[in-house]
Formats: C-alpha cells, structure tokens, sequence
C-alpha cells in the first residue's frame, strides 16, 4: 500500500531529524506564540498526548494536568522529550500509533501538529482510537497547520496520498504524510463521524477541540 511506504518514510524522517526539528520552535515567532494557547485549553486530569515528539508541548500539559502519557514512535524524539520534560507526572510510551491502543481512558486527548500526517484513508479509524482512549466527558484537543501553510511547504502534486518532501541539513530528503485540513471542512468531517467540534484557524495554523459521540464507541463502532 502506498500509505505504508509513505509513513515508513515519515518514520524516517523524523527519527533521523530529530536533532534538527525544534528550530521552527526557534525561528518562527507565530509557533512559539502558539504554545501559549495551552493556558487558555481545557486541558483538566489525565492527559494522552499522542505523537509528542521533542516534548515541546508536554511541559505545557504536565502544568495543567493530574498526570501525562506522551507516545511517539521515534526513540530519538522520545529521548529528547524526556529529557525536557523530565516530571513524576509523565510517563513516556515508545509506540506506532496506528497499531497502538490506548491502554486506559483519559480526560483529554491532546496532539499538536500530528492530524496532518494521519493519511486520509486512516482518519476513521485514528479518530475512533482517539474516542476510545476517552473518559466519559473527555474531550480531544488538537493544533496543527491549516491551508495557508501549504505556500511554505514542497508540496507533492498529484500523488496519491497528500505529501511534500521535507530535507534534513546532510541533503536527505523524505517524503511525509501533509494534509492541510482546512477548519470548516474538517468540523463538518468529523460532524460526519459523529464528534461535536469547533475548529478555529489561529495565524495560519488551527486549534481543534472535539467531543466524541455521545455514546462513546457503540456509536463510531470499530473496523
């Protein structure tokens, strides 16, 4: 399946740069205002963070929450993360996410800049393990790119699954999974599926806040 080589070379990429991916968080102003947004989330208990990578959120979770599971599939990322958000209050779980299963249920299911690279295919089923991760009441929040971001991105044309290539500072390139939701049309997806959301566009980027169907998993069901 093309999906499979695609996120085996997102893999790639992000272990093999994972030296290099906190510089956005240092050269770009609007991302490092965006994680401001956390004081204003209703990020309350026991927090998922999936796709965690260097941890630059995490930090921001653990002050907010009772406790923190942060899973990411690359051991580079996860060691970085570790160390930046070294607290009693968070676990970190080394694990692919499109075969992981949560193991408990959680107040909040928090991922930031990972939507965009779940292929359009997988987002049923992604979007049915983020509802049984929940607790009765839970909520999922999420930030990621919206359209705007496209212009500064190499995007792939006419490939079957929506990608760009990104290129590390040895010269490798990499292709990735890059879907750029756009707010209105992803609450009426996930209205489809189910989900209550409100999805608002923040400086070219988005914050997503969604509750799953009322009756949990017996509504979304599982394929």
């Amino acid at each position: 399946m093309e999906d499979d080589a695609l996120l085996a070379e997102q893999m790639a990429y992000y272990e093999d740069g994972a030296a290099e991916y906190d510089r956005p968080y240092t050269e770009y102003e609007p991302l490092r205002k965006l994680l401001t947004v956390v004081d204003d989330l209703p990020i309350t208990g026991d927090v998922l963070e999936l796709a965690c990578g260097t941890g630059q959120w995490t930090p921001l979770l653990a002050a907010r929450a009772r406790s923190v599971t942060a899973v990411d599939a690359s051991a580079e990322m996860v060691a970085i993360a570790r160390a930046r958000a070294a607290s009693p209050k968070v676990r970190f779980v080394r694990a692919d996410l499109f075969a992981w299963e949560p193991p408990g249920r959680y107040d909040t299911v928090f991922f930031a800049f990972w939507l965009s690279h779940v292929p359009p295919a997988r987002l049923p089923d992604f979007w049915k393990t983020v509802a049984s991760a929940l607790a009765p009441g839970g909520r999922a929040i999420f930030v990621d790119d919206g359209p705007a971001v496209a212009a500064e991105e190499e995007v792939l044309a006419d490939h079957p699954v929506p990608a760009a290539v990104r290129r590390l500072d040895d010269g490798s390139q990499y292709r990735i999974v890059k879907v750029f939701h756009d707010p209105r049309t992803l609450t009426e997806d996930l209205s489809s599926l189910g989900w209550s959301a409100r999805v608002r566009p923040v400086a070219g980027h988005f914050i997503g806040i969604a509750e799953p169907p009322a009756n949990g998993m017996d509504a979304v069901g599982r394929s």
